[in-house]
């Protein structure tokens, strides 16, 4: 079997062959970058990392440009003692490209010593999350902002306000992150979500979750998956040993285990979008070629039953 991998070829793979999708009206590959990883090892919201070098951190933002990423993944909240994932954006990509889009969410805070704070609820509160991601990333208007919230309760003054924003003009687009299908109802009751961004990958959620996943697709809107990689270890990275299913189809294919369940999130559907962070170039490089991964009928049943089955007993 062929093999996939950048590595195997003279030319890198490019966020092109992961194919495409329209945020509302913003084309993207399917293949972006998550920034939560940039400002530190870990992850910007791991206690007691190391901050990452900022040279190192500008130059895999650039080169993921430079492989064909247009939709970038951020937060005013991802940072650490000595690195902004704003800043560094803004200090890496501006001026900006026409065709780059850059995600952002609202609702978690944290002070500036990076504790967490309680999360924004008010229209004031909100408008002034939205205010410091304009600034810190020197534009005039956030692409798509996505609501992140914890719990089950109502979303609707908290959607309402940004939907708000959007009616003003600061905001283009509107997601929702860590939600249910009720809240996606109600959200859509009052503006229209262009994406939904939850937890998800191989053994990690329910069938509930993957209806969801098929329902967004139904409606037209993308289904953004985080921790798709890192599975059960969350902010902290992936660990444990990977099950013997993924590593014969990561060795069928000549790639590493995190090729193969972002693959594996890419074939749930076309409007399953990737977001993959990390600040090592040699693993941007692998991630990008991860959209070019083609898995067969029989690799994707034997990773459906280790989803099946990890889920049921996860």
């Amino acid at each position: 079997m062929t093999s996939t991998s950048s590595a195997s070829t003279t030319a890198p793979i490019t966020a092109a062959a992961s194919g495409r999708w329209t945020l509302g009206d913003l084309p993207v590959n399917r293949v972006g970058f998550g920034t939560m990883r940039l400002p530190q090892t870990g992850g910007a919201l791991v206690p007691d990392a190391v901050p990452r070098d900022r040279q190192a951190a500008l130059a895999v933002l650039r080169r993921a440009v430079d492989l064909g990423v247009n939709h970038i993944d951020t937060a005013a909240f991802y940072f650490s003692p000595l690195r902004s994932a704003n800043e560094l954006i803004n200090s890496a990509l501006a001026p900006y490209a026409d065709d780059l889009v850059i995600t952002t969410k609202v609702g978690p805070a944290r002070d500036l010593t990076g504790e967490w704070a309680a999360h924004a609820r008010t229209p004031e509160a909100l408008r002034g999350q939205v205010e410091e991601n304009l600034r810190q990333l020197g534009r005039d208007h956030l692409d798509v902002v996505n609501l992140r919230i914890v719990g089950t309760d109502s979303i609707a003054e908290r959607f309402g306000a940004l939907a708000e924003l959007r009616q003003a003009g600061l905001i283009r687009h509107l997601g929702l992150s860590n939600v249910t299908p009720a809240h996606l109802a109600e959200a859509q009751a009052i503006a229209p979500v262009v994406c939904v961004q939850n937890r998800y990958g191989i053994g990690m959620r329910s069938s509930e979750d993957d209806a969801f996943v098929r329902d967004c697709g139904e409606q037209g809107i993308a289904f953004v998956p985080f921790y798709a990689i890192a599975a059960a270890g969350g902010e902290g990275g992936a660990t444990g040993a990977e099950p013997a299913e993924i590593l014969t189809v990561a060795q069928a294919h000549g790639v590493s285990p995190a090729e193969v369940r972002l693959a594996w999130t890419l074939h749930r559907g076309p409007h399953v979008l990737a977001i993959p962070g990390t600040g090592d170039l040699g693993h941007l490089a692998a991630n990008v070629a991860a959209g070019a991964l083609r898995l067969s009928e029989d690799e994707l049943e034997l990773l459906e039953t280790l989803h099946r089955s990890a889920a049921a007993t996860g």
